[in-house]
């Protein structure tokens, strides 16, 4: 698939109404038994919006917040998970892009390439790629895209989703394993490290994530591209 436009803000969407007891319940306390309800449940094709992305992430109990540009976000302490819809009509696209926040050196680099080759001849998600900063700092992304068209199915939005925003998790730790980094503790789902350490990784990884956004480093515009 080509280059898609991708306009710098965030295009919303037609309003989905979806009654947020049609999304499945994932890891909360069961759902009070009783007769399925079907009533917000969408039978056609949808097309999603933030506010959809929104309620998918709190039925997952993952922290979200909207940044400066206008797209939605989900944090955890080393890497940062973006919602970014792009383009109009047949066109519209939902990136989902993920920055990870562990610095390498440029001296990483070729060894970063041959994992990331390996991980993405291997599996399906992420599609992984390095993005250097002006300073020789070595980061990675991961991407997804969902060409939403005409609209896509309730039930595979979600699934696709849910099995991405795990698959970013999944990359992390891989890398960690492959490279030998030291391990942290498991943190709180959707945990937002970078917002009680701001001058730890996670707000070193933001600023680089503004600095790919606004087209420096050998990533271009990484935030913006689909």
């Amino acid at each position: 698939m080509g280059i898609l436009p991708c306009p710098a803000r965030l295009t919303k969407g037609p309003p989905v109404s979806v009654d947020p007891s049609a999304i499945p319940n994932f890891g909360g306390k069961p759902e009070r038994k009783g007769p399925p309800q079907q009533a917000g449940r969408p039978t056609g094709p949808i097309m999603p919006n933030q506010e959809l992305v929104k309620q998918l992430l709190d039925r997952m109990k993952l922290k979200h917040v909207v940044d400066k540009e206008g797209d939605l976000v989900a944090p955890w302490k080393h890497h940062r998970v973006y919602f970014m819809f792009r383009g109009e009509e047949r066109q519209r696209v939902l990136t989902v892009r993920t920055f990870y926040d562990r610095p390498h050196t440029i001296d990483d680099k070729p060894r970063l390439l041959q994992a990331i080759d390996e991980w993405n001849h291997s599996t399906l998600w992420p599609k992984v790629y390095t993005h250097t900063s002006d300073d020789g700092t070595v980061r990675l992304i991961g991407d997804f895209h969902l060409l939403l068209g005409a609209g896509v199915g309730f039930d595979h939005f979600v699934a696709s989703v849910v099995s991405w925003v795990r698959a970013a998790g999944e990359f992390d730790k891989w890398l960690v394993e492959r490279f030998g980094l030291e391990k942290d503790e498991e943190p709180e789902p959707g945990a937002d490290a970078a917002g009680d350490d701001e001058t730890g990784a996670g707000a070193a990884g933001a600023d680089a994530a503004d600095a790919a956004r606004d087209g420096e480093g050998d990533g271009g515009d990484a935030r913006g591209a689909s």
